[in-house]
């Protein structure tokens, strides 16, 4: 029994060493999160990602995301990029982390790997019309319209009034013969937006 007793301290002292070791850490990290929006606050980039590095753990999907965000407004668009994928590779059905890969990939003119991210959001989201908006204007700078339109038609469902929905779907319609639709997508835009060059240019192909 005596050595029963003295297993059970001996646990005990682990468990708590353990849980004070990540209570430890957890503060730690709450401080370089606060210093790093301190930076950032102050546009000092470099320092911000500085704070973020002195506790830096490849497991963290919280410390590679904002990383990410952080190489992205340094203008560092490789790193930006690996730092959301390994918040992606952590939280595999992160939609936010996506979104975040997609900012530096658009400014390093990566686009096929924007559209991939776009692609992989709809897998996980279906209904989310932000990426369902740009897979949309994607296929219709490649002048698959019959795809593009199911995309944008998707949008312009869920967002009847959406000034940009309706103004991209009826150059898509406008594209695929369908003149009468397109008149009502650029009129729609106009009430929106009076005197719009895209939907008046549009609106005037109509006729």
């Amino acid at each position: 029994m005596e050595i029963l007793k003295k297993s059970i301290v001996a646990l005990s002292v682990i468990v708590l060493f353990a849980f004070s070791t990540t209570a430890q850490t957890d503060d730690e990290i709450q401080k370089a999160f606060k210093a790093s929006y301190a930076n950032e606050y102050k546009a000092n980039y470099s320092g911000a990602i500085a704070d973020l590095q002195k506790v830096y753990k490849a497991d963290s999907y919280e410390v590679n995301l904002r990383l990410g965000w952080l190489q992205y407004s340094a203008k560092q668009y490789t790193s930006s990029m690996e730092y959301y994928q390994k918040a992606i590779d952590l939280k595999k059905y992160s939609v936010e982390a996506r979104f975040g890969f997609i900012k530096p990939a658009n400014e390093a003119k990566k686009y096929d790997k924007v559209y991939e991210k776009y692609e992989e959001i709809l897998k996980i989201d279906p209904y989310n019309s932000v990426a369902n908006y740009w897979v949309g204007v994607y296929y219709y700078n490649a002048k698959k319209y019959d795809i593009a339109v199911k995309y944008l038609e998707l949008v312009v469902n869920m967002y009847p009034f959406d000034y940009d929905a309706n103004v991209m779907l009826g150059w898509i319609y406008l594209s695929l013969g369908k003149t009468n639709d397109a008149k009502n997508m650029f009129t729609k835009a106009l009430f929106y937006k009076p005197g719009d060059s895209s939907a008046s240019d549009g609106l005037s192909k109509c006729k």
